[in-house]
This record gives C-alpha cells, structure tokens and sequence, in this order.
C-alpha cells in the first residue's frame, strides 16, 4: 500500500511540473524590410563635360613686318600693360631704307624748288614776250611734277619710319601673357602671331558640346567645379554658343561665365554639369537595389500597410525605367507615396507580411528597456 501512495504522489507531482513548462503563447514575428516612399519630382537629365578655362579676350601679338627676332623681353604666366615692351627685332636694314628715303626725299624736295624757280622766271618772261607759252605751260607741268613726287617721297619716308618703329613689339591691351611662340635668333613673318595675351579678369568656362545634347544643353542649369578644388562650385551662365559644329569633332563650342564674377586660373581643367528639367515627365529616384522583373518586364516589391500602420503585406507590380544615375534608378508609375522595399526583395512572396521600419524601431527601443 505504501508504495501504491508514493507511486501516485510521484504522478501527481510530474503532472504538475509538466504543466509549468508548458511554453508561453508568443506574437508572431513578421519579416523586417527596408522601405522607401516614391516622391515624384520633375525628370532631371545630368551631363558632365570636360572643360577648361579660358579667358573672354585673348589677343594674338604679333610683329606688323618680318625679320629676326633681337630680344624678348616676357615669359609665360608675366603680366603687362598696355604699351609695354615685348619683343624687338633686328632694325638695321629698316634704319638703312629709312636713311635712303630721306635722301630721296631730299632730292624730291630740290627739284620742286628748282622747278618753282624756273616757273616764276619763265613766268615774269612772258609778260613782256621773252618766252613762248608753251615754254612757260611746260616749266608749270615741271613744277607740278616735282611737287607731286616730293609728297611721294614723303609719304615713303614715312612708311621706312613706321617701319623701324614697327621693330619694336608692344603688347596692345594688359593682362597676361598665356603663350610664347617665338624665341630669340628667329625669324618670323609679318602678321605672324608670337605672343598671346589674356584678360585674366574675365575668365570663362569652355566646353565641347556634342551635337545629340546641343537642345537639351541650351535649356540646361549649368554648375562648374576646376579640378584643383573638387568641392567648390559655383554656377555659370551660357554666354555664347557656336551654331556651326566643328568639322573635326562635330561638337559646338560653349562660352560660359561665372554668374558671380570670380577670378579663376586661366587654362585650368575643369568639370561642366548641365541639369535639364523636363515638367512634361514626372519620375521618382529608387534605390537599384530595389530593382527587379516581373513577366519580363523591370518591377518592385511595394508594401501595403495594414491597420496598425507597422506592418503590411507586400505585392510585386511594374514600372517604367525612365533614366539611371550612378546607383539610382528613375521610375515612374506607382503612384505617389507607395512604398517600395528596398533590401532582401529575394525574399519577398506575393502577400508576404513583412514589418515596417516604425515597427522595428518600436521592437529595438523594447528589447533595449527589458535590458
């Protein structure tokens, strides 16, 4: 009998532990996702093109006769003034046919002198018969002759004068000088260009423009940024653009200033990025990583929340891929405000209840508190 007692306390008792470790009922726990709301803006279509800087007037110096180069008195990157001294060439045989042109010159003016005096004597002549009037008509063409050769001379006198002054290259307007193509001993030609000056107070950004973006870029924001300092742009204006395309490349050169005037390193390298909006097209920027297909066709997953607003079930619908932008995507379709999972879309099942972020924050702040 006692054992029979004992026997069923021990039951007893197993019955009761058994039911203590029983386990608790849990909430059932949904697939976390990352989402983001589609926020549609105006299409926005970015280029970038490589440019450089350049100033608005760049002259061409050069020497209005040819001979051979004496001095030069500049370098590269060296700033002028209007006037000042450039170059200088050999002025020997100018100052040799200056000479020459004055002694004609002289001799010009003494036979104008010696014809006048004849003319006056055959002139006083006349009066009383002495000479005959066609004597006297051609000692007056003599007399017109002389003069008209002596202004002659002149003038030439002046051009070998001109021309030893010609000898010495001043630079036309100030600024500084960007290009020297001239060294001392050489000879150049008359018209040759030698020297190059810039303005560097009005620099401007130069640019190639391709001719499938020439429309889209003349109705473009335009942002500039010089290689040497990356993280400082500035905006520029569209000043000038060629309507004829250059053979070679077939591209159409672009002029732009700086909207605000600043001084910038003349032949610098610099990066041009043309922004067009379109209103006519509406599209929102995903994730690429939210990018997938569905019936051969690209798509997203989208969440659909529930009451609650911290869960929701989610749907695979399609979209239009209107652009890409490093690793963006531009789409269109989905209405406005539909989230769209961003991360783990290869886990994702049609009707799938998944949690929303408001709700893994909620679940991370109460994990942290039982702590």
């Amino acid at each position: 009998m006692k054992f029979f007692a004992a026997a069923a306390i021990a039951a007893t008792l197993t019955t009761q532990l058994c039911a203590c470790s029983e386990p608790a009922q849990t909430a059932e726990i949904f697939r976390p996702v990352k989402t983001v709301a589609l926020n549609y803006e105006d299409m926005r279509n970015t280029n970038s093109y490589f440019a450089t800087v350049a100033s608005r007037y760049e002259v061409d110096q050069a020497f209005r006769i040819g001979g051979k180069v004496l001095e030069r008195r500049v370098d590269i990157g060296q700033s002028v003034k209007a006037g000042d001294i450039l170059a200088v060439l050999d002025d020997i045989d100018y100052r040799l046919n200056q000479e020459a042109a004055l002694q004609r010159l002289d001799a010009a003016k003494a036979a104008a002198r010696q014809a006048d005096s004849d003319w006056k004597r055959l002139e006083a002549l006349k009066k009383d018969g002495s000479v005959s009037e066609s004597l006297e008509e051609q000692a007056h063409s003599t007399l017109l002759t002389t003069r008209a050769v002596a202004e002659a001379e002149a003038r030439q006198f002046d051009l070998a004068r001109n021309q030893v002054k010609y000898t010495v290259l001043r630079a036309s307007n100030s600024g500084v000088i960007t290009s020297l193509h001239m060294e001392v001993g050489q000879v150049v030609a008359p018209g040759q260009a030698v020297i190059s000056i810039a303005n560097e107070n009005e620099p401007e950004i130069v640019v190639d423009v391709p001719e499938n973006n020439l429309e889209e870029f003349k109705n473009s924001h335009y942002r500039a940024t010089l290689s040497s300092a990356a993280n400082d742009s500035f905006d520029v204006v569209l000043r000038e653009l060629s309507m004829q395309a250059t053979p070679q490349t077939r591209t159409y050169r672009a002029k732009l200033k700086p909207a605000t005037p600043r001084k910038l390193p003349l032949g610098a390298s610099a990066t041009l990025v043309a922004k067009h909006s379109t209103q006519d097209a509406q599209v929102a920027v995903i994730p690429s990583s939210a990018l997938t297909q569905y019936q051969g066709s690209p798509a997203v997953w989208t969440v659909h929340p529930v009451d609650d607003g911290l869960t929701g079930t989610v749907e695979q619908i399609n979209v239009a891929i209107e652009g890409y932008r490093n690793d963006e995507v531009l789409v269109s379709g989905p209405v406005a405000g539909t989230l769209v999972v961003t991360a783990g879309i290869q886990k994702m099942a049609p009707g799938l209840r998944v949690t929303l972020p408001a709700a893994q924050g909620k679940m991370l702040a109460g994990q942290e508190v039982s702590k």
